[in-house]
């Protein structure tokens, strides 16, 4: 095309620029690129000559312009002419300097272009932009910035210009009087700068290497006076000049002349140090003093040594600055501060060293923070220059080491960590370095703290945890990867290893130490290790570091978990240890190890753990046995107990090794003499303490009993003991409770002294020593009288130590010949500890405890007497059953105990209370003694209260299945009140709760195999009749009656076989007084005998139905058991059996909505098929006979009337539904199968929208106020649940499923949808019921000439559904149906005409070859349809096209051709309906047409795939997704009739329905090959789009002009010509206008497409 058209393309993307919309800018810059990468040269002098004759376009708009042109000229720089070079550079300098004033953005697009030319021609540039920087003339800022830019994109082009820049610039330094000038110039001497310095530093690739530094000096001195001198130094210089000075400075300084910058010097750094007086320029003021000062070191500077003080302090005051490193610019500061101080040091350390050291002792903390950063930094950066320094930084690190700043605790680790790794702690003073890291080591675990490292934490406070973190880092990295660090830390690490206030720090130091002897091992022989205490003097002895690491292991998961660690430790240690343990403890410490690691802190058991640490001690003394070694062990523990007082139960665990290792030593006198000191220092109010204690005096009574009994009896007789209670009264309110505690320690001694003494021994010592003495320590007397303690920890204790004692006794070698004499006076000492306990409330376990006792205490001879064992019984009950339920004792006592306690204390005192009770029935094995303990329980089982009967019966199942377990009957004798028991635990077997029933089932099973062994069966004897019973436990879970009602039946039969017919005849009349119990205890095992009764004596209530049925109606209100309910049922079935008209009639009477009870009754006719029939046909009657509603005027309604349901049909159809609810009416049901299905079906189309009668809404809503829950009143769903009812009892249960699986029932029911809804009942009838279709459509064809609309709507609708499937045509139906059809096409009623021809087009599904046969009748009626005039909504037109897109598959073509082109023009203006549905049907129709295509129509119907083919690609970007499934569908099926293979093939793999389209991709491959196969169509597929600039739709205006793009994208040269580009273009520019952004993104994509034929 000509050159002016592509001009004409730029020029009305230019003109777009004017949009407000940043994406179409975005677009058009990018069309103009586009353009450009086509005809750089022509594109770049259209955007000179726009710019140019545009003089007045706002600067915006012309911003855009210049981008593009950058883009181009980058792009194309390599090719680029010279002549548009100059001419490109021309139009941006005018740019650029067009405005004086400062507009940024446009003057740098400008000044980027000429920056973009120079790269390569950079003499034309310079020409170009020197002519505009005059000597004596303030040139443009952007002359200076373009300068600046192109020295550092063409270094060596424009260094050789810098000479004469620099020499015209200076001059008009001092002509600069406006900031921005300023800058700009500043700028560019930095950037000159810092590209001189590249040059000189690239000489080698220089095009003149015979430049040198000297030839700038002087110049950049000169500007160096000014800038410095003069405009830095101004009062009026705002913070960008400074910055822009400050940031020249540094490299001016490396091109100033050595002796200028020595004299310049001192005023230059005071000058640049001035600048910290901002925070805010910081940074900069920093790099460029680190530039000056490696400029002035370069030099050897010898004034800069006196500068070095005001340095020093300035720098060291930025680094003290609160530094949030989150901020890049806070933290470059920082880093280039610190760079500062590296370049310092390496010519100044003295200096450096002698201003920071003091600073150390300075107790600010910003001050230190700062100084030990800096001191860290030159450690590692200057090493060489401190190496003789070492000794001085050391000594100086006292004062910080002991500040408690958390920031200087994590400065000091870090230098730390610095100064291992440069040999600083080799020397002296560096042990205080490596002490202070142990000790941060050892702050407190924080879990919360493992934060990043460059979390910003210099403005948040730090935690001990961050602190600890970084040191225990710290540890490992020095431990681990520096060498030299290795003779250092071993062994000195061992000594932090003892003090316990460096707990914390076990793990880090026992990881770092067991490294350490490894590497050590690796070195050297493993005898060498032993050497290790001659390394220096105060390393911790064997005996320390055994007890030490054993006590910590005790508690393996305390901090990080360092038990396992120490346990490691200890083995690395043994040589040092003893040299006996390395066999034994290389096998045991091992598989230590391996337990804890296999196990977590939930998972270990701490008493089992404890217990092999304590097995572990024993084998380790075993193997020394050396009592020299253990008896200092001994002591070495002891000295330590101590430590442990803020660890308690390390503390306790450590008593225990005392106990155990007293139990080891031989030496009486030695174990005498500790004991004695530890009843004497031991802290007595601590509960861990009386615990270890009286541990530790047990398990030294496994060897020592005799030495332990008299040591604790000579205590209590000692001056230590008297002197404490003395002075204790001396403070009356403190001194009871600390005697008491004092008391409570002793008695649990004894306890354990006896627990762990020999079995041989101890008998002979408990009542003469142990129990004399608890009872001297536990009874108070005042006056001669007893006192009863309130001491709780006291009362524990007694009864902890009772415990034990029984224990201990009972497995002594002689307890079978042992009479416990005090065991009557301590059972009841029990029983008053209980009764002394709230019964509202579970605090403490003393109940638990002291029943455990009496448990322990019963078994022993001699045994109580009948009086004392019912106390001790109805004591324990009361104390146990009658306690509130676990919830609410939570929420009552949750104060008092710790979260979560609750629940374990009660099941522990509820399983203390079965034990004791077996304890006492294990003594009784007799039917008596079960009757005597059922008599206690008898009560508690029939309580009111659910938590006391479920208590009840678990405890008597546990107590009968003991019974039965231990039962050794030796002759036959009669259990003779095993009836009575039954009776009170059969009734249970229907308890409200499940726990009841499974437990009351467990009663009876036990209670009858222990009948069956008193009759004189075998134990292993199992009846199949019990064990049924048995098996029905695990369904007593579900309350489902007939489960229930089956147990109770199993328990009569088995009860009745067993058992005599008195005892019999007993439970019958027992279980009937339930049947009205409130508490629900018998009701249910009741209704057995219930039914029973009620099935032998129907006749005599046959004299009186509508009475009787109003009583069992009143009765049924009352009872809510299900059993007694279906007793009811059953008195209803047997009246309706004798007169069921009477009974219906009554019934039918009953108050709607029908209640609970009156569903019963109506259900309970159903059980028997005769009378269901006869029922369900009175029913029926009642339907059909009577008017389904009445027409009632409203006044608030006008003259409009609405419809109300009339009474007995609606009460009808709720009885029938009741009926057919009960599946035992299935028979009756498919008896009257077509009738009910048709009654139904049009009793349903007769209920849609009718309303209640007021007088039943009134009803409804009182008996909801009543809440009585009803059934809805809702005619119409009335209706359809009957009809549902009907075809699940039917048998037709899965057409109620499809049904409902389409949402077809709520379709039956909406106005609107109804239709909808029969035919989805249609079609699951003809899926699933098949054969009954015969009989429904004769019954039901008489209803399509029904004076109801409703009911011919819905004939019409299930007839039209039907000929969708071919059960119609099987029953030869087909006929008969499809004439009413036709019929129906002159029906009033427009729904009717459109489901039949609905029904019409479902024949091609149903029955195709009929479709063959009547074509031409079937196409007749669909043109009908779409031709119907009386069709304002076109909805017949829609359901003739969707019939007609059915049928044509089965069509004749003969009688297809006749209408082909009629009906294509017919449906082409349905394409762009505003419907949906009409532009998805027509198209969908279009596609199914192309089938007839060939032959003598194919040519005329190729122009209507033509004409039609803009209009479908152009719907696939419809707003709707199903007109786009549509538009891939009838473009695959027009495919082949396009004559293109390719244009077909994309269609077939591309349109795929369910698959997403990249719309422009395909677009652009569609008009490739329509250009390649259809050129000539291009001016009507353009002219059609066209047609689209103005649609409704903003999807289809965007795909409109991108269609034309790509179609002029592809169209050859030749055939372009057809194109009126002019109006093309004409209406791409109004369509540029368009509101909508994504339409003029599109428009302007496609103006950068027309360059092709422009």
């Amino acid at each position: 095309m000509s050159e002016s058209r592509v001009k004409r393309l730029a020029t009305t993307l230019m003109d777009a620029t004017t949009d407000k919309d940043p994406l179409v800018h975005e677009q058009i810059f990018t069309a103009l690129c586009y353009l450009g990468g086509t005809e750089p040269e022509e594109i770049l002098n259209a955007c000179e000559e726009y710019l140019r004759q545009h003089d007045k376009l706002a600067y915006p708009h012309r911003i855009i312009i210049l981008r593009a042109m950058e883009a181009v000229v980058r792009s194309s720089l390599a090719h680029l002419d010279k002549s548009t070079a100059k001419i490109v550079i021309f139009l941006a300098s005018n740019e650029m300097t067009r405005s004086k004033e400062i507009i940024f953005e446009w003057q740098q697009a400008a000044s980027n272009v000429l920056v973009a030319v120079g790269r390569r021609f950079i003499n034309k540039v310079m020409e170009e932009v020197l002519t505009k920087f005059q000597p004596g003339i303030l040139p443009h800022y952007f002359i200076m910035q373009t300068f600046a830019n192109l020295s550092l994109a063409n270094v060596f082009g424009m260094v050789p210009f810098l000479n004469s820049i620099l020499g015209t610039m200076l001059p008009m330094l001092a002509m600069a009087k406006q900031d921005n000038m300023k800058s700009v110039f500043c700028y560019a001497l930095q950037y000159f700068s810092e590209s001189i310095q590249e040059y000189m530093a690239n000489l080698d690739k220089a095009p003149d290497p015979t430049v040198r530094r000297d030839t700038f000096s002087n110049d950049i001195f000169s500007a160096y006076e000014v800038l410095f001198n003069s405009w830095l130094q101004s009062r009026e210089a705002k913070v960008g000049l400074r910055l822009a000075v400050v940031e020249a400075l540094g490299p001016m300084s490396h091109l100033m002349p050595t002796e200028k910058l020595e004299e310049q010097l001192p005023r230059l750094i005071q000058g640049i140090l001035a600048l910290y007086r901002k925070p805010a320029e910081a940074y900069y003021v920093s790099k460029s003093l680190c530039q000056i000062l490696e400029a002035a070191v370069n030099v050897g500077s010898r004034t800069l040594d006196a500068q070095l003080d005001t340095l020093l302090g300035a720098l060291h005051l930025q680094i003290c600055a609160p530094l949030d490193s989150s901020l890049p610019v806070q933290l470059k500061n920082h880093n280039e501060v610190l760079r500062c101080f590296t370049v310092l040091a390496s010519s100044f350390p003295d200096r450096l060293l002698g201003f920071l050291l003091p600073k150390l002792e300075m107790g600010s903390e910003k001050t230190r923070v700062g100084t030990l950063t800096i001191l860290r930094q030159i450690i590692n950066s200057a090493s060489s220059q401190m190496e003789m320094k070492k000794p001085f930084i050391l000594s100086s690190m006292k004062l910080p080491l002991q500040d408690k700043s958390n920031k200087v605790k994590r400065a000091v680790v870090q230098v730390i960590s610095a100064m291992a790794h440069h040999g600083y702690l080799e020397q002296p003073g560096g042990e205080a370095m490596i002490e202070f890291l142990i000790c941060q080591c050892a702050l407190p675990v924080d879990r919360s703290a493992h934060l990043a490292w460059r979390h910003s934490l210099e403005t948040e406070d730090l935690t001990d945890g961050h602190v600890r973190d970084i040191s225990v880092n710290t540890l490992f990295l020095i431990s681990t990867t520096v060498d030299r660090m290795a003779d250092v830390l071993w062994p000195y690490l061992l000594e932090f290893v003892i003090p316990i206030h460096l707990t914390n720090a076990l793990g880090p130091l026992c990881k770092s130490l067991i490294f350490l002897a490894a590497q050590k091992q690796e070195e050297r022989e493993e005898s060498d290790l032993q050497l290790l205490y001659e390394a220096g003097a105060n390393l911790p002895s064997p005996y320390t570091l055994m007890a030490r690491l054993l006590v910590v292991a005790s508690q393996p998961y305390v901090g990080e978990g360092h038990g396992a660690a120490a346990l490691r430790l200890l083995n690395v240690l043994h040589l040092n240890v003893h040299k006996a343990l390395g066999q034994l403890w290389g096998k045991k410490i091992p598989a230590l190890v391996e337990h804890l690691e296999a196990n977590t802190k939930a998972s270990l058991s701490q008493k089992e753990w404890e217990e092999q640490l304590l097995k572990f001690l024993q084998k380790t003394l075993k193997s020394i046995s050396d009592t020299s070694w253990t008896s200092q062990l001994i002591l070495e523990m002891c000295k330590h107990l101590s430590c442990y007082n803020g660890s308690l139960p390390e503390k306790n665990f450590l008593y225990k090794c005392i106990g155990t290792t007293l139990a080891a030593c031989s030496s009486k006198d030695l174990v005498r003499k500790q004991l004695q000191e530890l009843l004497e220092t031991a802290r007595y109010q601590e509960e861990a303490e009386r615990e270890g204690l009286a541990s530790c005096l047990g398990l030294c009574a496994v060897t020592h009993l005799d030495e332990s009994l008299a040591k604790l009896e000579e205590f209590v007789k000692s001056d230590v003991f008297k002197k404490s209670a003395g002075l204790f009264s001396l403070f009356k309110d403190r001194s009871d409770n600390e005697v008491e505690k004092v008391k409570s320690t002793l008695i649990l001694c004894y306890g354990y002294v006896a627990k762990h003494a020999p079995k041989e021994l101890v008998l002979a010592r408990i009542e003469a020593d142990i129990l004399r003495n608890i009872f001297l320590y536990f009874n108070t007397k005042v006056l001669g009288i007893k006192v009863e303690t309130k001491d709780l920890v006291l009362k524990m204790c007694l009864l902890r130590s009772i415990c034990m004692i029984c224990q201990a006794i009972y497995n002594s070698a002689q307890s079978g010949d042992f009479t416990f004499s005090r065991k009557a006076e301590l059972v009841s000492q029990m029983m008053d500890f209980i009764k002394a306990e709230p019964l509202d409330s579970l605090r403490t376990p003393i109940r638990q405890k002291a029943m455990a006792a009496c448990m322990l205490l019963v078994v022993l001879e001699p045994p109580l007497n009948d009086a004392e064992k019912a106390e001790l019984v109805e004591t324990c009950l009361g104390a146990v059953l009658s306690l509130p339920l676990p919830e609410a004792l939570k929420e009552r006592d949750g104060p008092g105990l710790e979260a979560g306690c609750t629940e374990p204390l009660w099941c522990d005192t509820l399983c203390a209370l079965k034990d004791l009770l077996k304890s006492l029935l294990h003594r009784h094995m007799t039917p008596h003694g079960l009757q005597t303990m059922f008599e206690h329980l008898s009560p508690w089982i029939k309580s009111t209260k659910e938590h006391e009967r479920e208590r009840a019966v678990d405890v008597s199942a546990a107590i009968l299945a003991f019974y039965q377990e231990k039962l050794n009957v030796s002759t036959v004798v009669p259990f003779y009140n095993v009836g009575l028991l039954i009776a009170l635990f059969s009734p249970r077997c229907t308890d409200s709760l499940a726990s009841i029933r499974q437990h009351a089932v467990d009663c009876v099973y036990a209670l009858l195999y222990i009948q069956l062994y008193y009759e004189g069966f075998s134990r292993d004897h199992k009846d199949e009749s019990l064990e049924r019973l048995k098996a029905m436990r695990a369904g007593l879970k579900d309350p489902d009656v007939n489960v229930l009602y089956q147990v109770c039946c199993n328990i009569a039969k088995v009860t009745a076989k067993r058992l005599p017919p008195d005892q019999l005849l007993s439970l019958l009349l027992s279980t009937l007084e339930g049947l009205s119990d409130p508490d629900k205890n018998c009701s249910r095992a009741a209704t057995v005998v219930v039914n029973s009764l009620l099935k032998e004596r129907g006749a005599v209530l046959l004299e009186k139905v509508p009475e009787i049925l109003e009583v069992v109606h009143s009765r049924l209100r009352e009872v809510t058991e299900d059993s007694v309910r279906k007793a009811a049922q059953q008195t209803v079935l047997i009246l309706a059996t004798q007169h069921k008209a009477a009974v219906v009639c009554s019934l039918l009477s009953n108050q709607l909505p029908l209640d609970s009870c009156s569903c019963l009754m109506w259900r309970a006719l159903a059980s028997e098929l005769t009378l269901a029939s006869q029922v369900l046909e009175l029913l029926l009657d009642k339907v059909n006979r009577d008017v389904p509603y009445k027409e009632n005027k409203s006044f608030l309604r006008g003259s409009s009337s609405e419809r109300v349901a009339t009474f007995f049909p609606l009460s009808a159809t709720c009885a029938l539904h009741e009926i057919m609810s009960v599946p035992e009416s299935g028979p009756a049901v498919v008896g009257l199968y077509a009738e009910l299905f048709v009654s139904l079906l049009l009793r349903v189309s007769c209920t849609v929208g009718v309303q209640l009668p007021k007088n039943m809404q009134s009803k409804e809503r009182k008996s909801a106020g009543r809440g009585q829950p009803l059934r809805t009143l809702d005619p119409c769903s009335s209706a359809v649940e009957t009809l549902k009812a009907m075809l699940t009892q039917g048998g037709s249960e899965e057409v109620a499923k499809a049904v409902a699986a389409g949402n077809g029932w709520e379709c039956l029911r909406s106005v609107e949808r109804h239709h909808d809804g029969v035919a989805l009942l249609a079609s699951a009838m003809a899926k699933h019921a098949g054969p009954k279709l015969a009989l429904i459509v004769k019954t039901l064809s008489p209803m399509l000439n029904s004076i109801y609309d409703s009911q011919r709507l819905t004939a019409t609708a299930f007839f039209a559904e039907l000929l969708n499937s071919k059960v119609v045509h099987d029953l030869v139906l087909l006929e008969s149906v499809m004439d009413s059809m036709t019929a129906r096409q002159r029906d009033p009623c427009t729904p009717v005409r459109m489901l039949a021809l609905r029904g019409l087009g479902n024949m091609a599904s149903g029955s195709p070859e009929k479709v063959r046969r009547h074509g031409a009748q079937l196409l007749a009626s669909m043109m009908n349809g779409m031709d119907d005039k009386d069709d304002p909504h076109s909805l017949v037109a829609l359901e003739a096209m969707s019939s007609l897109s059915k049928i044509l598959a089965f069509t004749e073509e003969r009688d297809v051709h006749s209408m082909l082109l009629h009906i294509a023009i017919r449906i082409r203006p349905f394409f762009d309906s505003e419907k949906r549905e009409l532009r998805q049907c027509s198209i969908i129709l279009f596609g199914h047409l192309t089938k007839f295509s060939a032959g003598s129509c194919e040519d005329a119907f190729f122009e209507q795939i033509l004409n039609g083919l803009v209009t479908l690609l152009l719907h696939l970007q419809d707003p709707k997704p199903e007109v786009i499934k549509a538009c891939k569908f009838a473009l695959r099926r027009c495919g082949p009739s396009m004559g293109c293979p390719v244009l077909c093939d994309m269609f077939q793999n591309h349109l795929h329905e369910d698959r997403s389209l990249h719309y422009g991709e395909f677009m652009n491959d569609v008009c490739k090959h329509l250009m390649q196969n259809y050129p000539d169509s291009l001016s009507r597929l353009v002219a059609t789009n066209l047609f689209y600039f103005k649609s409704s739709w903003p999807e289809i205006r965007a795909a409109a002009p991108m269609f034309v793009g790509f179609l002029v994208l592809h169209v050859s040269r030749a055939h372009s010509q057809q194109l009126d580009l002019d109006e093309l273009i004409a209406a791409l520019t109004v369509l540029l206008k368009d509101p909508v952004t994504a339409v003029r993104v599109k428009v302007a994509e496609t103006l950068g497409r027309l360059v092709r034929i422009a």
